[in-house]
């Protein structure tokens, strides 16, 4: 059955196994997500060939600069017909306000504060312990700037669904089967089942998929968690 939640992340450096993945689970998933490991090594070559097997992609590349800039670059961006694409909320309203020029059907997402920081680091670089409170500060901006959504750890998901509303899409990392993951570098992470009952309405989960030994198998036993 195919999942209407999950978004499984490839991130890779080898293209033929990616490719053999997504040949193997795109039935079973909502879409894939390709980030900068992926898009570094394989650029467009490599993202229209995974989109030639299955055209439902989260392109996740967190621009971050000045307006004109990330404007011009969506503008590009957009030729490629992904579902969905990110920018950091922390741009700045201008920089949020001109992703929209040429959106089209692609949805823009917010980046609020990233998974792998706690609260030692949000007070360090911005000046708020309270995780929380600032990734309600960051979804309340972005929906004021006419986003499509947010990502945001599962940790966050139901405080900020009583600032944005039920309409308003939130995209979930930090998804892990068990809590855990060995050498795991997010902070911030929980269940897919736990996910979803917050408010979240997409999970992307990566490596919990992607490095088990039978990744079409994990993938349906996260599916029929989640009916």
């Amino acid at each position: 059955m195919k999942s209407r939640n999950i978004i499984v992340a490839l991130d890779s450096n080898n293209l033929n196994k990616t490719l053999e993945l997504v040949k193997i689970l795109k039935k079973d998933v909502y879409a894939f997500k390709i980030g900068y490991q992926f898009f570094y090594n394989f650029g467009l070559e490599g993202y229209k060939k995974v989109y030639s097997i299955c055209p439902k992609i989260f392109l996740d590349l967190k621009l971050h600069d000045i307006p004109n800039t990330v404007e011009k670059g969506l503008e590009a961006l957009i030729k490629l017909k992904p579902l969905f694409t990110t920018i950091h909320i922390s741009g700045g309203d201008d920089m949020m306000i001109s992703s929209r020029a040429n959106k089209k059907n692609t949805k823009i997402l917010g980046v609020s504060i990233l998974t792998s920081l706690n609260r030692d680091q949000t007070k360090k670089y911005y000046n708020q312990k309270n995780v929380s409170a600032l990734v309600k500060k960051f979804a309340h901006l972005a929906k004021k700037n006419k986003l499509d959504g947010v990502v945001c750890s599962p940790q966050e998901i139901k405080h900020i669904r009583k600032v944005v509303g039920k309409n308003f899409i939130i995209v979930t990392p930090g998804i892990r089967i068990n809590n855990k993951l060995k050498s795991d570098d997010q902070k911030r992470v929980e269940t897919p089942e736990k996910a979803l009952s917050l408010g979240a309405n997409y999970l992307v989960i990566g490596r919990p998929i992607t490095k088990s030994k039978d990744p079409l198998k994990t993938l349906k036993e996260i599916n029929k968690t989640l009916l």
